[in-house]
């Protein structure tokens, strides 16, 4: 039996139904079709079985764990189910827009050097617009401050993420310590087009889990940074054009002071910058 294209790698944890329906939706829509949709149940005691199943789509395979493993074992025993050539992180809640795939297939076809593909993507429910990064160089430094590709936006090739795969002693950011590790053994690259929508809710790891998630960044960033000085030199000395990008997506960037301000503080989350700012590294 021929391999799928594209495997889709989606784990799944006491999903709110009404979520899950909309991004297994999201998924079969998409105008590439080639693809095996591989759902991950790590929660035995209130599986989502009956919600997968109606679909009924042959290319979706359910699977659901005998007893919980947590976020990153779930994600490594994707990796090790995937039989595609390239490997398409979903998360649970999320919206994956109907050419996703098919933009981030063509590019990585077209781009052998490339190993990770993301993309633009907006905010819900207020739908605020990321402006990440996209060149490898601009990524590849911002990867010293934080993650500058949204990881269920991404399609990776199979050969670069089974050789790298995920480390549980970083989760619950273990995507960022992935992109990472991945600097030197392969590109990245988003692609300028907003392709995914990103939910946020009060139930986000992101949420739940914000102040461990800060923390293992910081033990990230420490790690990333003394392995890659020169990395890290060039980011010093370019960081207001590589952080202002990202600064449209509502993600923690890390300690900053305002100019002209006499409070000083910790603004985590920074939409739309109109003053300028001095960065304070963390």
């Amino acid at each position: 039996m021929k391999a799928p294209k594209i495997s889709v790698l989606m784990p799944v944890y006491k999903t709110k139904p009404e979520f899950l329906r909309a991004t297994i939706q999201s998924i079969l829509n998409q105008t590439f079709k080639d693809f095996e949709f591989l759902i991950l149940d790590d929660c035995p005691t209130d599986s989502r079985e009956e919600i997968v199943k109606a679909f009924n789509d042959k290319r979706i395979k359910y699977v659901k764990n005998k007893k919980n493993m947590g976020i990153t074992p779930s994600r490594n025993k994707l990796i090790q189910m995937a039989k595609g050539k390239y490997l398409a992180v979903m998360d649970h809640d999320d919206i994956s827009l109907v050419k996703r795939f098919e933009k981030q297939v063509k590019f990585l076809d077209r781009h052998p050097e490339i190993g990770v593909v993301g993309c633009q993507y907006q905010i819900l429910p207020r739908m605020r617009q990321s402006r990440l990064p996209t060149t490898n160089e601009e990524i590849q430094m911002g990867l010293m401050q934080d993650c500058m590709i949204l990881h269920p936006s991404s399609m990776i090739r199979a050969s670069v993420l089974k050789e790298s795969p995920y480390q549980a002693e970083f989760s619950p950011s273990e995507d960022y310590m992935l992109w990472c590790n991945l600097i030197g053994k392969t590109k990245f690259y988003n692609l300028p087009e907003t392709l995914f929508h990103y939910n946020l809710h009060e139930t986000n790891t992101s949420k739940t889990q914000s102040q461990k998630m800060l923390d293992t960044a910081q033990k990230i960033r420490k790690v990333v940074r003394s392995k890659h000085p020169n990395l890290w030199l060039k980011f010093q000395k370019k960081a207001p054009h590589i952080v202002r990008m990202k600064l449209f997506g509502i993600i923690p960037l890390g300690k900053f002071e305002q100019f002209g301000s006499q409070k000083k503080g910790i603004l985590k989350y920074l939409p739309f910058i109109k003053t300028k700012i001095k960065y304070k590294y963390l």
